[in-house]
């Protein structure tokens, strides 16, 4: 087990940090890629699922809307107990949330290689949620307490974990898909994964509060922290919300539905050649995905900390509203497929950091985990539009009409950071600068 510093461990055993000695900078980084790590190895139960749903279905004879019923289910899990598991958090610390976390992870998807039947399916989604909830929401809210001179960077860092922490483990999934089976797939990684969330837990530890002297005066930040029963009255906190909503809707949509969008256009096994590299459309496509959607949450993050939360949430938003138009023009061809695809997740992942920091700075410290878990929530909310996708392209016959709604909701968002959120977040922070 990794011990903090003794000054660290005094603050995280009394509370009494303020009149402790700060941690070092390399624990805090120590601290930081903990949680990146945890973050990895969750990352698969959502950025992985598009893997199984064809094998499942072909399988069982379940149609894909039943199917994705179940990813539904683990992202309302993973999201809306999150303030619950925040709360958790910012009382007893990160350790033994985590840890549990890691443990039903593995119980899931274990679960998942033993389904065959759909209520099956969508329990053991619902405990993989409740896992990956507790695992997520408390190594985004640690981060943004360790780092409140660099919330954007450090929050973007950490959600970088779970969109990024795919990529490596894609294609050994495929692979291992399409030889041993899915069942064996679940299995195995899930075990796997579960069991390195167990250990990294132990070495996690609670941020002590004189850290929130760190904070730069670059950036507008509340002078005071707000509970969660405060900050639920704001109306702040409900525009962030349905921003969020809007924007997480069309990623949902594409990272659910990425592997039967391939398959309908026809290119999903199609070999796609770039810089020498050669790989089946869908799964290249699903490789690059994993790395671009993770390096858009530090760069954006790091970007915000420079220029501006909802300046950078403008410039991200608009070009995600455009990336899915082009998707939809010209994802036939499977050059265009892998490009636009990435295109699409590098616009679209930096909400996982740049929403958590722009509660923090706007809420405070002292509840950050358990405000930014409540926020978090609207990724459930979203993922309800998940199956109407399926719903809709199988009424109209192609995914025209999924493809429109996701851009529209995304230009309103970006139009709704700088000409609403912009101003409300500045008058917040003149109340709380009044006391």
């Amino acid at each position: 087990m990794i011990r903090p510093p003794v000054a660290v461990a005094t603050a995280h055993e009394t509370h009494a940090g303020a009149n402790a000695a700060a941690p070092s900078t390399s624990y805090r980084w120590g601290q930081l890629l903990l949680g990146i790590l945890c973050m990895a190895m969750i990352a698969n139960l959502q950025y992985g699922w598009t893997l199984f749903v064809n094998p499942i279905s072909e399988k069982h004879g379940w149609s894909r809307a039943a199917i994705q019923v179940a990813f539904t289910i683990f992202v309302l899990t993973e999201t809306w107990l999150v303030p619950i598991e925040g709360y958790l958090v910012d009382r007893f610390g990160p350790r033994p949330v985590v840890m549990g976390g890691g443990i039903l992870c593995a119980v899931g998807w274990v679960m998942n290689s033993f389904a065959d039947t759909l209520p099956m399916l969508y329990f053991a989604a619902a405990v993989a949620g409740v896992g990956a909830g507790a695992v997520y929401g408390t190594c985004v809210g640690n981060a943004l307490k360790w780092f409140p001179d660099r919330r954007g960077l450090a929050a973007g860092l950490t959600a970088a974990g779970f969109g990024a922490g795919s990529a490596l483990t894609i294609v050994p999934i495929s692979n291992f898909i399409k030889s041993n089976g899915y069942e064996d797939a679940f299995l195995y990684f899930g075990i796997g994964q579960g069991l390195i969330v167990f250990l990294a837990s132990w070495a996690l530890t609670r941020a002590p509060e004189q850290l929130k002297q760190l904070a730069p005066s670059t950036l507008q930040q509340s002078k005071r922290s707000y509970s969660p029963g405060e900050v639920v009255k704001t109306p702040v906190f409900w525009v962030m919300y349905l921003m969020f909503v809007m924007v997480a809707a069309g990623g949902l949509m594409a990272t659910a539905q990425l592997g039967p969008i391939a398959k309908d256009f026809k290119i999903d096994g199609i070999p796609v050649n770039i810089m020498g590299l050669v790989l089946p459309a869908l799964t290249f496509a699903l490789a690059i995905d994993r790395v671009l959607n993770g390096l858009t949450r530090p760069f954006f993050g790091w970007v915000s900390d420079q220029i501006g939360r909802e300046l950078t949430m403008f410039i991200a938003f608009a070009i995600e509203a455009v990336g899915i138009l082009a998707l939809y023009k010209f994802g036939q061809n499977p050059v265009a497929f892998v490009i636009l695809t990435g295109i699409v997740f590098f616009a679209w992942g930096e909400i996982y950091s740049l929403f958590p920091s722009t509660c923090a700075d706007t809420f405070g410290s002292k509840f950050a985990a358990s405000n930014a878990g409540m926020l978090y929530t609207a990724k459930g909310t979203a993922s309800l539009l998940v199956p109407l996708s399926s719903v809709l392209a199988a009424s109209t016959g192609s995914w025209h009409a999924v493809f429109i709604v996701a851009s529209i909701m995304n230009a309103a968002a970006a139009l709704l950071a700088w000409f609403v959120l912009r101003p409300m977040r500045r008058a917040q922070m003149e109340k709380s600068a009044q006391g």
